[in-house]
């Protein structure tokens, strides 16, 4: 399994504070990263629950929780965070220490699970974190409409070039069915300029995050997940959020604002707290990564 780097390491397990006998869940285990350094702190008698959607991720990580001290105070689960309190409430997580979710993407989906979340392989385009979820990315770029592409892609890709990438992907169609990532990488790279091919961000980065966004309704989902987070709390438990990108933050931050004007939460963070230069080096993804905590009230 693919080594996973946790983001903001230090900082998440300083603000949730985990101790000896504590319960928390990650809703976003992804390869364990965050969740090894949080039991190592709750033991012994401490219980961590893990959330993980994509089934063949959360096996590898399995065989690797079974194999460590920690593997009978785990308990796994494979669903999305949408369905939050009804996993709480089926594995008797009321009421607990802390919760962390973290919305980066997983280092796996990108290079081993093979389903056309890099533009850099020659894989098939799907996208899809659950592979039984009903939409996939291909279908999107075959079958959606001009008018459907460029909305998603300035929506959740905040593509300057929408229009024309949308444009060319609807003429490209029309001569041959687009099934991989190259293809299409292409095809945006010939719809952008070229001074746009040179720049520090890849020319198909933002397509391609409005594809996954849209496949598995990333944004939508963000909210139902952390508006169900203080239902699972008790009174002083802490809510950790990692964000990676404007529109996952501003969900999040309307939400933080949102529940302390109500009075059901404190922010603790006025100011997201971000990444130093070393973890930078060491980890050029968490580059845009902002860690927001508040705590029940």
């Amino acid at each position: 399994m693919q080594a996973h780097i946790p983001v903001l390491l230090k900082e998440v397990i300083e603000n949730l504070n985990p101790s000896q006998g504590s319960r928390l869940i990650d809703a976003t285990i992804d390869g364990g990263g965050h969740a090894l350094a949080i039991l190592a702190k709750i033991m012994p008698g401490g219980k961590l629950l893990g959330i993980e959607w994509d089934g063949d991720l959360l096996k590898k990580l399995e065989e690797k929780i079974n194999n460590s001290v920690f593997k009978d105070n785990v308990i796994l689960v494979n669903d999305s965070y949408v369905n939050l309190k009804s996993i709480a409430e089926d594995k008797d997580f009321l009421g607990i220490d802390g919760v962390l979710f973290d919305f980066g993407m997983s280092s796996w989906h990108l290079e081993d699970a093979g389903r056309g979340f890099s533009f850099t392989k020659d894989e098939p385009l799907d996208m899809r974190y659950a592979e039984k979820g009903e939409l996939n990315a291909q279908e999107i770029i075959n079958r959606w409409h001009y008018d459907d592409l460029v909305e998603i892609f300035k929506n959740y890709g905040e593509e300057r070039f929408a229009s024309k990438i949308a444009g060319l992907i609807v003429e490209a169609r029309k001569k041959q069915k687009i099934e991989t990532t190259l293809q299409l990488a292409k095809i945006i790279e010939n719809a952008v300029p070229f001074w746009y091919r040179r720049g520090r961000l890849h020319f198909a980065t933002k397509t391609f995050q409005a594809l996954r966004i849209a496949v598995n309704r990333e944004l939508e989902n963000i909210e139902k997940g952390i508006d169900q987070s203080g239902r699972v709390l008790k009174t002083g438990g802490r809510l950790a959020i990692i964000s990676f990108h404007s529109l996952e933050d501003r969900i999040v931050k309307n939400f933080l604002r949102s529940e302390s004007k109500a009075g059901r939460l404190k922010i603790i963070t006025k100011k997201p707290i971000r990444p130093g230069p070393s973890e930078i080096r060491e980890n050029p993804r968490s580059r845009s990564a902002k860690l927001r905590i508040a705590e029940k009230l």
